[in-house]
Parts: structure tokens; C-alpha cells; sequence
């Protein structure tokens, strides 16, 4: 043996800093062999290092288990570490890892090649005290082996190392032969060096003593001491028997050869069929406290490892029996077989779960918590209470992957909350519990969990030791299912109700228990008082009216209050037939179920387990379940599953339910056919096999089919790590659980790409396009309504460019060689298609091969028995992803190019000579066009000037009779703004205005739910809080709620009120400027709604005038100059975006426009109509029928695509046609034919004619019909085309933006006591009132600030400005076609944008510094928004100043509305569309009606008005 000097210390060759992952893990080099807890100290040996971790998982240090080995046999071998960089020949295998804190120190004993041991610093791993070559432990690196201390009573306490070994046949023994052997199942060595034979040795005072194993081989699982009893658990595997478990008892006295000589032991037997044998233990735990002694065990039931069962033994030692009289071990082995072990029986089958591989068991007050490894890498969380009856399981860790939980786990010494969950290479620590996440007293004790209370003096679920004084309530020692149960027993002419709380209660809370009854007759003075946990009142039996007795329980205990809510209905009158929903009636009613009907509770059985077995009364054919495909499915769950079986007419739900769920999950299904059906199989907590059965309308489950959840899906690599930009290139995927994979997504695209084939390891899909921008992707994978982070890049490259080719006849075929330019695409043979093409015919070509030649790739492929009479092909069709390329053969290139360059020196000459010819000619030009530039630019902004100087407001102040539309399309438009189809179902026609139609059963049931406003609340919330109700969903229910509730606006307000106080408590405390700035909520839109509604008298009768005045002004001054037909800008504009600054020069005319009247060629008098020589023919066609129209009042009878129009020359009419022959072409683009392009001079005579009537001889669609309209054609501006090709000089004059931007400027000169008027209007207040709603609300807004104790008026001020001019004003002044009847042109619109935006800057607060870079929309108005603002802080003065108007004065403004505009909406068609939403969303709204404490009938009015609608079927509900 080898002794070094103490506290010499060996290099440390550490690796860099690491800490914990995010989820709270640290990762290892290698896989864990063995772990070990002292104190606040993790120790970790793995197959590479051996690791010192604080508590916390944070690295303290680590030493590497790799060196060299030198010597020949175990008496002179010398190990060294070395470092990660260096040459070694060994690795220190641990098989054993011992804290030994009395020594401070940390044994350490495994393999090198033979048996080596350590003694390790228990603070500093580093410092090696002690090492050995000596074999303590199994000799092998991987074996059934265990190894820990025990205590052995002597004068002293002695502790030794406990080795139980697998033992293994003699052909499997070390390969070294030098090696010592180990062929006893159980040693014990010394763990000192004072003890005799020194550390490591096996001898005792009197003989070295050992267990051997009489026959066979033993696997050791686990081993413990408690007190002085030592606790051995082993497998024992026959080739001729099944497994045997056993038990092994020793006791710690004397000495070693006493203590292994105690031996006795047990069978353990799972179930009675097996015999004892047949089962293997997995894991094990043994339960803190005692006696007894209570023990855990994972066992295996199967053989395998699949099917595990979680069983609890009472393993309490018997001592009565023959010490060392074993049958399967011995110290001393007989000569005569030994008699059989005791055997122990099960108390408790606690769990059934696959794949469990390890346990861990504490107690925690009255109650056993379980942490329960699984091997796909779950934790699981099961609480026992004192009579073994389990909770709920909880998965409190899930790993993505399916990482095996190591065998052993422990508890973190230190805070005793968390748990270490060795995973593979890495270690987990894992929190008991996470009660904070509780947030009320109901989920805290709904929650089961032993650790949590409900701490009153903090008003949170916390951990017991965080509640600091004893004000707290837990759950109890025994599971209960409800916290608050209650019976009615029956006396002489009174009743008696028992209330009973459960409950484990702190002192303080204890001491200040009371409770109160509150009901229509009070309890009797006879009631006993409260003593916790009871409380009792005594009433009178006539008090129990046939609807049933409400009652109110409040309990106070310490700080803590609760409430419960009873009905209370006499026994003996719940009668009927006895079906299984009578039943439980009966029990939920307190009362007791006896034989066939119901009874007080002292004379009948009080549990709805009876109620199970019981008919429900329904008749419906018994269905039954076949198949589910898919069934095996990751844990996000899969969409739209398909259900085989019989009798599935009748089915409501599919009710999956796995052994660990109290609640199970229930999915709606659709697509019935009697065989099959489709539903959606949700996400899980936790991986395994689950029961699936399908729900018929009694509540009855039927059938049974199993569904496997797995890991999710992880990808490793892809083939090929490239796509080209076009994208279709197949990809293949590689990972685990791919078959899982709905679609793979590239984060550069929102394009989900379906699979085209999946495997469990492959997929195969085809890339999307790509930009040339976009030079990698991301990947992620879409399983079910989840997105997996695939972190895998894909790298996007250009397009293969294929140069030339070559082709060979070789015999009847030709060989082709693709020449393409090298790249980084990787691209193979397979996928490359290419056909030779010659006329019109094309040939395959087999691909052969790829070649690699000069940095150029070759492809070689034959077209097989070619019919050609060509030796050669000109030309291929290459295919590749979704591209088509054609390339031709360019003949005779290269003497072309020889050719071309021994002309070189000729033409150089050439060239030299004509450059001196024409560099004076040159010169002189380019002056003349410098010249002609400078002129043009001056005239341009000359012309600018002037322009602006002289700019007259000649626009129309007087416009005739103003378009606007009725109420009911006005709203509509608000209302449903995106759906034309929901704005005509909810609009009455003309017909139906005069009368009111009666609604429906249905439609009057609906109507009366929706007018309690709990429910229309609790409905809003609830849909709000799905994932799947959308923005839009949420607008659109916000207007159905407007128009099924706009006879009654009062009720509609109060709605509107509840929910935006919920909106300001939601948003009051994060970021309050930014309430109602935009519509993210159904309350928003209702507002919206609102608005319009109490707004529409005051915007018809007093801004209505002003906004039609000024967007006429637009569109006459915008008629005033050139507009492009194809892009829309304009040359006068408001907006720099929509500026047309190419414009050329142009002229006013006047044209005199007759109109056929009949067919024999008459024509009316002449009209007046003002064009531009730059006019298309279909902008000539618009102005002369808006001429028309505002002349005569009323459109003229023709549509504009139905007219057409010629022009008089030399007394003969011409057509005018937007294109025609002697259409300009420039390049591939086509001018659109002007007045100018025809000549028509000032004073020109035009016809118009309908194609109806005077067909043309060459009928012409519109060229705006054309798909590619922008890109075949052009007007007023340049397609972007060589310079040569523009054959006009007019069209080559250089044109500048920035000297066309006094254009804007003359626009807003123009329109501008337009804009002002219309300002002023809408912050006007006529008779010195603001309009009624705008007062109410403003006020509303003011009280929310002083409820919420905000005091900052620019918060006032920004709430005011979100919900009046932002939600409502600016919606008008970009919209004006809601108002009128009108349309809105991409130049109006934009004009009306900036408009808009200055409208918003002037009720802004914030001061806006413009530089001259600033936008010019800002700039045109910067002069004004001071002045705008001013007015805008008087306005909201003004109506905070104004009087306050009363609930009477309003609410009998509300009632008139509503009354003006009685029955222009379709009430019930809303209903409708209403209803669609709450059958989509009925449990989830029947969850936050029961969340909000909703009385019983209106949850019968609930399912009454689902009845009704259920029972329209296939009707008129369609």
C-alpha cells in the first residue's frame, strides 16, 4: 500500500468556468456514474471528471479521472492524472462515492484496470489524502453493485464500507489476470485508518467474514441503515426461474463477523400471482419516521423495465428466526438447504406508471411525498396521505428529449425544497413545489400539495416555514375531495346541517375560527356553536321550499376568510326513476343515496361511487372505439385525429384520461359518420400512455383505446445544408420523433412547408424561396399549436447558372455534358432533370454522373434511342425545384471571339480617330444641353412660384345636396369594416324598416341571457382569455353585442362601463398612457361603436357639411392637375409620397361634350367639360361623367366601362381608345393614349356613346382588367428603359423631386380654410355644450383617474385624446365614404392621411423639434399645430368646466336614440352570429361564469338557450 504525505496535493486540471443552464441544470462531461450529497455539497462522478458543486449546482471545482498507469500488477501500479491535453492510458472508473463527514472526508473507490481507492478532501476534492491499489467494490465498471457506511456497536461505534457485489460467472471475470478476485456477495472493509488491518482492509478482530451467494447471481439495488439494522435489497435472476426479490437483514453489533452472521431475510411478492417471483425491483426508497419501518419500491412487472408499479412494504425487521439460515445467502453456509424466507405482502399499490427507474421518499407532516424518476425523463410528484390513499400525480419536470432519470436520487440538504435529478450527463435540481403559483386560497388547497399553505398574515400560498407567525391553513392529513362538505340529517320536524371543513390549520388560525349562516330563516338558538372543524345549524323542516333552500356558509380562520355556497332541498322529495343522474342529485344535495331513491343522509350511502354503475335514463346506442389514428403522438398533442368505431352518432366528446390525471381532458369532436369521427388530442403534463373513451350527452364514457404520448421532436442535421433562393430544393431532416412534425417553418418566412415523407428519424420537405437578401435561415418545426426551435441553420445560395453544353451521338444515343459555374450548392445528379429539345419535341436524359473539372461542374447525362436525325441538340430544358431554365447552344463561339479579337487592334485605331473628330463636337453639345438643363430647372421653379403666388381658392364653396348615407349604413360601415357580408345579414332591407319582426324561441332566450350583465361580462373575459379568439373575433363580437343590444343603448352603456373599468384596473399598473391608444380588446371596438352612435346627430348635423366641403376641395384641386393612371400620384397633393414630380408640360382644355340620345343619331345639347392634354382616355371617360353629374344632379345611365367615346375631326368622329396601334412603345411597356396623343385641341367637339347601344367595330375591354396592368403599361411617368429608346425630347428632360415640392404647399393653400372650418367644428360646442356623450364619458374618465389615484393630468389628457379624436374623429376623416355615399381615390386618401396626422399632432403634448430633414406632411402644418393645440386644451377645458349632466339626463338621451333608429337592424341575425361564439367557447364560458360565482339559474338559462339552439339541427340555423 502506498501512503503519501497529508495534504500533498495533485495538479488540477480543471475546464473553464461553467454555471447552471437556464432551466436550472448543469451539464457534465460523460454520463454520471455515481453521486453523493453532505451537507451543502454535491459530489458528481462521472466517466471523465469528478465534480465539487455547492447546493446550488455551482461549481466549486473539478479534477479530471483520466492519467497514466504504470506498473505491471496491483502491488506496484501508480496512477497520475494528467492533463485533458496529454497522452493517457487510463480512466478511474468510480464504483463507490462515500461522503464520510465525521472524517471530512470523501471515499472514492472504483477500477483503473484492477481495484483502486482514493480518500479525498470532503472540502477541497482536490487534495488527495490517501490512495490505494485495492479492490473494494465490484470489479467491474458497470455492475449491480452498491456501496455505502454503516455503524457497527462495539466499545465505540465503528463505521465501515458495506460492499454488496454482483456476482457474475466465472467466464466473465477481469481480462487481467493479476487482478484480485471478488467472489463474496457482500464485505465489509474498513473505512479508517485505526481500525485493525488499516483503511480498506477486510480482517476483524478474529477472521476475515464475508456473505456469499449459495447459488446463481445476485443484482443489488439498493441498501440503508437504520438505527442498527442494515437494510439489503437484491434481484435474483434465474435461467430456469423467474426473478426473485429479496430482503436481507443484518445487525450492526460487535463486530464484522457478527453483523454478517445477524443475517436473515424476506421474499418480497408484488401480487399474488407471481408467486414471490416474476417481478424485479428497479429503484428504492425507504420513508423517513417510524416504526414501522415503511419502504417503497419500483418494480418492474412485466420482465422489462416498461410496466412499473410504485408499491409501499412495511419491512420492519423479524428477528425471531435462525440467524444465517438462508436459502439464497449465507456466511456461513449448511450443508443442508436452509428453509424458506418469511414472505412480505404489499401494504399499497400506490402508482402504476411506464417506465419509472427511480424514487425518492419524505415525509412532510402527516402526509409521504414520492419523486418518482421516469425514463424518458420525467419527474413526477405523488402525495400519500396517512391511509396510503394518493392525489393527484404532477409532473414537476419534463425533459424535451427521452434522457434516462438515474436510479438514485436526493434531497438538497440544505433548504429541503428541492430535489436531485440526475439526468444522463447532466444534474437537475428540481423545486418540491411551486406554491407561489397559486394565487387564491381555493387553488392553494386545490392543489393537494403537502408543502403549501395558505398564509393569511401575507395573503399567499407559500411554504410553512415562510409563514412566519401561525396564521395558516393546509389541507388535511386523510385527501379530501372538497375542502367544504356538508350532510342534512332529518329529526322530529327539523333538520340539522353538518358543515364540515377540511383543513390542517396553524395555531393562530385555530384559535379564531368562526363561522356564519346566512339563509331566508335563521339557524335555531339550539344550534350547538362552531368548534373547528365543524359547524352546525338546525332548521326548520318547513322552511324547504320545492326549489330548494339557499344558504351561505362564511368561515373565518385567523386572517383567513371563506365562503360557501349550499342549496339545501328536503330528501325525501327528490324522487323519480332511479337513473344515475337522480343519484347524484341526491348526493351533491347532502342527502344519502338508499337502494332505489333518495334519503336523508343518515339513512343511505353518501358516496356517488354507487351513482357509477347506475343507468342514466338516456337511450342511446352503445358506441364503440376501434382504432384512433395517430396514436402515438408527442406531448403538444395532435390536430384533427381520426376516431374509428361504431354507434359514434351520439357522441359529444372524446374524454382522454391518463393514470396520473385527477381531472381528465375533453375534446370536442365533429365530422360524424356513425364510423368515424374527428377531434384534436391535446397537449399533455407528462409522456405515457393514456386511455381514451368517447362521451355520449348522459355523461356516460364508452369504449377504450389507448394513446402514447412521446418526447417531442429534436432535429440533429440536415441534407443538403443548402438551398438555392428559389427555394423547392428537398431537404432531409434528421433527429428523433420526426413522424411527431406537422410542417417545418424558416424564420425568414411565415410559410409553414408540409412534410413529404416521415419516418421516427427522417423527414423530407422543400425549402421555401428566399430573397437575395436573405443569405441563412433558421429552422423550426410546427407540432400541433406548437413551434419547436430546431436550431439548425440552412444557408441560401443564387441560383444554379447553367453556361453551355456539349452533345455526342454515341450510336442511336446522344450523350449530353451540362457544363455550370462552380458554386456552393452542392448540387447532385438526382436533382437535375434536362430533356434535349429539338422543334417541338423533347427527349429525356438519363442522368449518369457529376464531374468536377477547373473548378467547373459537369452533369453527364443520354438521351436513349433518339429518333433525331441531328447529331447535336441546340437546345435543353433544364428543370430543377420548381425553376424551368432553357439553354441554348451559341454555334460557332469561339471563331467569333477569335475573330473579334485580332479585330481589337483595328478598331482601337478607329476609335482614337473618331474621338479626336468628335471630342469639339462633343464639347459644344454637352454646353448646349448644360444650357437647355439650367432653363428647364428655372422655368420649373419659376413656374412653382408663380404657381404658389397666385393660387386662387376657386374651388366650389357651394356643392348642392350633400350625399350622406342613412344611419343604419353608416353604423354598419363602423361596425364591420373588414366583412361586407356581416354588414348586409345585420342591415334590415328597405321592405322591412316599417315593422318589427318578432324574434324567435331561440333568438328571445338569447336575448334575455345577454341582458344580465354578469353573464355578458363573463362571457367577454372568457372568450378574451382563448388563444384561438383573434383580434378580429374580438371586433366582431364587440359589434354584434352593438347591434343586438341597440334598442336598449342605457344597458349597452352599463356593459361598456364594466368592462373598460376592468380594462383600467388591468392596464392602471404597468403603463396607464397607453390605455384604449389602440383596439386590442372587445371593449375597444364597443367604444368605437359607441362613439359612432351617440356622435352620428352631432357629426351629420354640425361637422357633416364642413368634411364634404373639404374633400371636394381636394378632389377638384386635385383634378387640376395631371394625375398618373397607373401609379395614382398626382402633380397636386398633400402628401410628398403621392407627388407625381416627372410630370411633363401640359395644357387646360375645354371640351364640348354631346351625349347620343336613341339610336338614329341624335345627340343632346353640348356640356362643358374641363380636361387636361395629359388625360387618359379613361380619365376624360370619369371627368365627363362627374361633370355630368354634378350638373344634372343624378349619374348618368351608363357605367364608365359601358361608355365609350370619339372625337370630331373634320366633321367625322373618331374612336378614342386607351390603347390602340399607334399606341408609344418604349422598350416592352406601352403608353397609355392622351388627348395630346390624338391632338385634340381646346374647344373639342366629344361623343358619347354606350357599347350597349353603338357597339365599337373592335370592341375594347379595359386595360385595367389586365393582371399586369402596372407592368404592361405606363402614362405620365417613364418605365425605367435605355435612354435611346426615348424617341420623344420631351420625355428627356431631367426632372428634380425637390422643385416640385411647392406643389404640396399650393395644395394646402388651396384647401386650407377648408381644413381650418372642419377643425373648428368638430372642437366646436354649440349653445356653449359639448355633445351630451362626450361630457358623460370625459366625466367617466375622470372618476376612473381619482378611483386609481392617478393624479397626472397628461395621463387624463392622453385617455381623452385615445377615446375621442383617435378612436372616433380620425376614423371619420381618413373614411369619408362612411359618412357619404362616395368613393375614396388612392390621391384622396393620401391627402386625407396627412390631414389626419395633423388633426392627431394637435391634441398631442409632446413638442416636436423639425429640422429640414424632417417629413414634409409635418412640416406642411408646423405653423399651425401651435395654434390647433391652444384650441384643443380650451376644448377639453371647456368640458371639464361645463356642468355635469345627470344618469336621468343621459339615459334619456340613450332612450331617444335608440328609439330613432328602432328596427333598422337585424336583431336576430346577430343573436345568431352571437350564438355561433358561444357554442364554439361554451365550456370555457361556463368555467368563468362559475369562476365569478354565478347563480344556478343563470346557468340554467344557459343550457336552456344551448337547448333551444341544439334543437334547431339542420334547419333554418344553417
Amino acid at each position: 500500500m502506498l501512503l503519501l504525505l497529508p495534504g500533498l496535493l495533485f495538479i488540477l486540471w480543471g475546464e473553464p468556468a461553467r454555471c447552471l443552464e437556464e432551466n436550472g441544470g448543469f451539464p457534465f462531461d460523460g454520463h454520471i456514474r455515481h453521486f453523493a450529497v453532505a451537507a451543502n455539497t454535491v459530489y458528481v462522478a462521472t466517466e471523465e471528471r469528478l465534480y465539487q458543486l455547492s447546493h446550488d449546482l455551482t461549481l466549486v471545482q473539478s479534477v479530471s479521472q483520466r492519467g497514466i498507469l504504470t506498473g505491471s500488477d496491483q502491488t506496484n501500479a501508480h496512477f497520475s492524472r494528467v492533463a485533458e491535453t496529454d497522452e493517457r492510458n487510463a480512466t478511474f472508473g468510480v464504483n463507490i462515492l462515500l461522503p464520510f463527514v465525521e472524517n471530512d472526508a470523501l471515499i472514492s473507490c472504483g477500477v483503473i484496470e484492477c481495484g483502486y481507492c482514493e480518500v479525498l478532501d470532503l472540502k477541497n476534492i482536490s487534495n488527495v489524502l490517501y490512495r490505494e491499489h485495492m479492490q473494494v467494490g465490484s470489479p467491474w465498471t458497470s455492475s449491480a453493485s452498491i456501496g455505502f457506511l454503516v455503524d457497527v456497536e462495539q466499545k465505540s461505534t465503528e463505521t465501515y464500507i458495506l460492499a454488496a457485489n454482483q456476482q457474475y460467472e466465472p467466464q466473465y471475470e477481469p481480462a487481467k489476470k493479476s487482478c484480485a478476485l471478488v467472489r463474496e456477495a457482500v464485505n465489509l472493509h474498513n473505512a479508517n485508518h485505526h481500525q485493525k488491518g488499516s483503511i480498506f482492509s477486510l480482517s476483524d478482530t478474529f477472521t476475515t467474514t464475508a456473505i456469499k451467494l449459495c447459488k446463481g447471481n445476485a443484482e443489488f439495488v439498493d441498501g440503508f441503515q437504520i438505527k442498527l439494522i442494515i437494510y439489503l435489497f437484491s434481484n435474483l435472476p434465474s435461467s430456469d426461474e423467474n426473478n426473485k426479490v429479496r430482503l436481507i437483514w443484518l445487525e450492526g453489533k460487535t463486530n464484522k463477523k457478527e453483523t454478517l452472521e445477524s443475517l436473515r431475510g424476506a421474499i418480497l411478492r408484488v401480487s399474488d400471482g407471481d408467486g414471490g417471483e416474476g417481478s424485479k425491483l428497479l429503484a428504492s426508497a425507504v420513508i423517513p419516521g417510524g416504526p414501522p419501518v415503511l419502504w417503497s419500491g419500483v418494480f418492474s412487472v412485466d420482465g422489462g423495465q416498461t410496466n412499473t408499479e410504485l408499491v409501499l412494504f412495511d419491512i420492519s425487521p423479524d428477528l425471531s428466526g435462525d440467524p444465517d439460515a438462508d436459502p439464497d445467502f449465507c456466511s456461513v453456509c449448511p450443508p443442508n438447504t436452509a428453509p424458506t424466507p418469511k414472505t412480505l405482502k404489499p401494504k399499497a399499490v400506490l402508482f402504476r406508471q411506464k417506465y419509472m427507474t427511480s424514487v425518492l421518499a419524505v415525509r412532510q407532516k402527516a402526509w409521504v411525498v414520492f419523486f418518482i424518476g421516469t425514463g424518458d425523463g420525467q419527474l413526477i410528484k405523488l402525495a400519500v396521505d396517512k391511509n396510503y390513499r394518493p392525489t393527484c400525480p404532477r409532473v414537476l419536470y419534463r425533459a424535451n428529449d427521452d434522457r434516462r432519470v438515474f436510479p438514485k436520487m436526493l434531497l438538497d440538504q440544505v433548504d429541503l425544497k428541492h430535489v436531485y435529478m440526475p439526468l444522463q450527463s447532466q444534474m437537475k435540481r428540481v423545486p418540491v413545489s411551486d406554491c407561489s403559483t397559486y394565487t387564491n386560497v381555493q387553488d392553494c388547497w386545490s392543489a393537494q400539495d403537502p408543502y403549501c399553505v395558505w398564509c393569511g398574515s401575507h395573503n399567499s400560498c407559500t411554504f410553512e416555514d415562510e409563514c412566519r407567525d401561525s396564521d395558516w391553513i393546509s389541507i388535511p392529513d386523510d385527501f379530501q375531495a372538497k375542502m367544504v362538505s356538508y350532510r342534512v340529517k332529518d329529526g322530529s320536524g327539523q333538520i340539522t346541517l353538518n358543515i364540515q371543513i377540511h383543513l390542517t390549520v396553524g395555531r393562530e388560525a385555530r384559535s379564531n375560527f368562526s363561522c356564519q349562516f346566512s339563509t331566508s330563516e335563521p339557524c335555531s338558538t339550539k344550534s350547538p356553536p362552531p368548534q373547528f372543524p365543524q359547524c352546525t345549524c338546525i332548521l326548520s323542516k318547513s322552511t324547504l321550499p320545492a326549489e330548494g333552500l339557499p344558504v351561505t356558509v362564511r368561515f373565518r380562520l385567523g386572517t383567513t376568510q371563506l365562503r360557501e355556497e349550499l342549496k339545501l332541498f328536503n330528501c325525501s322529495e327528490i324522487s323519480g326513476p332511479p337513473t344515475s343522474v337522480l343519484c347524484r342529485r341526491c348526493i351533491e344535495a347532502g342527502c344519502g343515496w338508499s337502494k332505489s331513491g333518495c334519503s336523508w343522509a343518515d339513512g343511505g350511502v353518501e358516496d356517488d361511487n354507487s351513482c357509477q354503475m347506475m343507468e342514466s335514463g338516456m337511450n342511446f346506442s352503445k358506441p364503440e372505439i376501434s382504432s384512433i389514428t395517430p396514436s402515438v403522438v408527442s406531448f403538444y398533442g395532435r390536430n384533427h385525429a381520426v376516431l374509428f368505431g361504431y354507434n359514434l352518432s351520439d357522441v359529444t366528446r372524446v374524454r382522454i384520461k391518463a393514470n396520473m390525471d385527477c381531472t381528465p381532458h375533453e375534446s370536442p369532436v365533429w365530422n360524424h359518420t356513425g364510423v368515424t369521427l374527428t377531434f384534436h388530442i391535446p397537449s399533455a403534463n407528462t409522456k405515457g400512455t393514456v386511455n381514451a373513451c368517447v362521451l355520449l350527452p348522459d355523461g356516460s364514457c364508452h369504449g377504450n383505446a389507448k394513446i402514447i404520448y412521446q418526447s417531442s421532436p429534436s432535429c440533429t442535421s440536415i441534407v443538403p445544408g443548402s438551398s438555392w433562393i428559389s427555394g423547392k430544393r428537398k431537404i432531409t431532416l434528421t433527429g428523433s420523433h420526426l413522424d411527431f412534425v406537422d410542417g417545418v417553418m424558416h424564420n425568414h418566412v411565415q410559410e409553414v412547408r408540409p412534410p413529404r415523407n416521415t419516418s421516427h428519424q427522417n423527414l423530407t420537405y422543400d425549402t421555401p424561396a428566399a430573397d437575395e437578401k436573405v443569405s441563412s435561415s433558421t429552422l423550426r418545426l410546427k407540432v400541433a399549436n406548437e413551434t419547436v426551435n430546431c436550431s439548425i441553420m440552412i444557408n441560401y445560395y443564387p441560383n444554379p447558372e447553367f453556361t453551355t453544353f456539349t452533345s455526342t451521338r454515341m450510336g442511336n444515343d446522344v450523350r449530353i455534358a451540362l457544363q455550370k459555374k462552380p458554386d456552393k450548392l452542392e448540387m447532385t445528379p438526382a436533382e437535375l432533370s434536362v430533356w434535349g429539345v429539338e422543334g417541338r419535341n423533347q427527349y429525356p436524359c438519363i442522368m449518369e454522373a457529376k464531374k468536377n473539372s477547373n473548378e467547373t461542374d459537369f452533369f453527364i447525362c443520354e438521351i436513349q434511342s433518339s429518333k433525331t436525325t441531328n447529331a447535336e441538340f441546340q437546345q435543353l430544358l433544364i428543370m430543377y425545384g420548381d425553376q424551368t431554365v432553357t439553354l441554348k447552344l451559341e454555334s460557332s463561339m469561339q471563331l467569333y471571339l477569335l475573330l473579334f479579337l485580332l479585330l481589337i487592334p483595328f478598331i482601337m485605331f478607329a476609335v482614337f480617330l473618331v474621338y479626336r473628330s468628335q471630342q469639339k463636337k462633343l464639347t459644344a453639345k454637352m454646353n448646349k444641353h448644360m444650357e437647355d438643363l439650367e432653363l428647364d430647372i428655372r422655368n420649373d421653379i419659376r413656374q412653382g412660384f408663380v404657381d404658389l403666388q397666385t393660387e386662387k381658392t376657386d374651388l366650389m364653396e357651394t356643392v348642392g345636396a350633400i350625399p350622406f348615407l342613412d344611419y343604419k349604413h353608416f353604423a354598419s360601415r363602423i361596425f364591420f369594416p373588414e366583412s361586407e357580408s356581416l354588414m348586409a345579414l345585420c342591415i334590415k332591407d328597405i321592405g322591412q324598416d316599417a315593422m318589427k319582426v318578432p324574434l324567435d324561441e331561440c333568438c328571445q332566450g338569447l336575448s334575455r341571457l345577454l341582458q344580465d350583465q354578469l353573464f355578458l361580462t363573463s362571457m367577454v373575459h372568457a372568450l378574451e382569455e382563448q388563444k384561438s379568439f383573434t383580434l378580429k373575433d374580438k371586433c366582431v363580437l364587440a359589434s354584434l353585442m352593438t347591434v343586438a343590444l341597440h334598442n336598449n343603448l342605457s344597458y349597452l352603456t352599463e356593459v361598456m362601463e364594466a368592462l373598460l373599468k376592468a380594462l383600467t384596473q388591468q392596464n392602471s399598473n404597468a403603463q396607464p398612457k397607453l390605455l384604449l391608444r389602440r383596439t386590442e380588446s372587445t371593449v375597444e371596438k364597443l367604444l368605437t361603436n359607441w362613439m359612432s352612435i351617440c356622435l352620428y346627430g352631432f357629426l351629420r348635423e354640425s361637422v357633416g357639411q364642413h368634411l364634404f366641403l373639404m374633400v371636394s376641395a381636394l378632389t377638384q384641386q386635385t383634378a387640376k392637375g395631371p394625375v398618373d393612371c397607373v401609379t395614382e400620384k398626382a402633380l397636386y397633393t398633400l402628401s410628398e409620397d403621392w407627388l407625381l414630380w416627372q410630370a411633363q408640360d401640359f395644357t387646360s382644355l375645354k371640351l364640348k361634350v354631346l351625349f347620343a340620345v336613341g339610336s338614329g343619331g341624335e345627340v343632346s345639347e353640348p356640356l362643358e367639360v374641363n380636361a387636361l392634354s395629359c388625360d387618359s382616355v379613361e380619365q376624360v371617360k370619369e371627368k365627363i361623367l362627374s361633370t355630368f353629374k354634378a350638373k344634372f344632379g343624378f349619374p348618368y345611365n351608363t357605367h364608365l366601362r359601358d361608355v365609350r367615346i370619339e372625337y370630331e375631326k373634320n366633321g367625322l368622329f373618331a374612336a378614342l381608345e386607351e390603347v390602340d396601334a399607334s399606341s408609344e412603345v418604349i422598350g416592352e411597356v406601352t403608353m397609355l393614349n392622351t388627348l395630346e396623343h390624338y391632338k385634340v385641341p381646346d374647344g373639342a367637339t366629344i361623343k358619347v356613346l354606350s357599347r350597349k347601344s353603338h357597339p365599337p367595330l373592335c370592341p375594347q375591354g379595359s386595360v385595367k382588367d389586365d393582371e399586369n396592368f402596372s407592368g404592361k403599361y405606363f402614362h405620365l411617368i417613364d418605365p425605367d428603359v435605355d435612354e435611346d429608346q426615348r424617341k420623344n425630347p420631351e420625355r428627356k428632360k431631367l426632372k428634380l423631386k425637390e422643385v416640385h415640392l411647392t406643389k404640396l404647399l399650393s395644395t394646402k393653400v388651396a384647401v386650407h380654410s377648408f381644413v381650418e372650418n372642419l377643425f373648428r367644428s368638430i372642437w366646436g360646442t354649440p349653445h356653449s355644450r359639448a355633445p351630451p356623450a362626450i361630457k358623460y364619458f370625459f366625466d367617466f374618465l375622470d372618476t376612473q383617474a381619482d378611483t386609481l389615484k392617478i393624479t397626472d393630468p397628461d395621463v387624463l389628457h392622453i385617455w381623452k385624446t385615445n377615446s375621442l379624436p383617435l378612436r372616433f374623429w380620425v376614423n371619420i376623416l381618413k373614411n369619408p365614404q362612411f359618412v357619404f355615399d362616395m368613393e375614396k381615390t388612392p390621391q384622396l386618401d393620401s391627402c386625407l392621411t396627412v390631414i389626419a396626422q395633423a388633426f392627431m399632432d394637435s391634441f398631442s403634448l409632446s413638442e416636436t423639434q423639425l429640422g429640414k430633414h424632417a417629413p414634409t406632411n409635418k412640416l406642411l402644418y408646423a405653423k399651425d399645430i401651435p395654434k390647433f393645440k391652444q384650441e384643443v386644451k380650451a376644448y377639453y377645458k371647456h368640458i371639464r368646466e361645463q356642468s355635469q349632466i345627470t344618469p336621468s339626463e343621459f339615459k334619456e338621451f340613450l332612450q331617444e336614440e335608440s328609439k330613432k333608429h328602432e328596427n333598422e337592424f337585424n336583431e336576430a341575425a346577430a343573436l345568431r352570429e352571437l350564438y355561433r361564439f358561444i357554442q364554439r367557447y361554451f365550456t370555457e364560458i361556463k368555467e368563468q361564469l362559475d369562476k365569478d360565482g354565478a347563480p344556478t339559474e343563470l346557468m340554467e338559462q344557459l343550457h336552456h338557450v344551448k337547448s333551444l339552439f341544439d334543437g334547431l339541427k339542420s334547419c333554418s340555423w344553417n
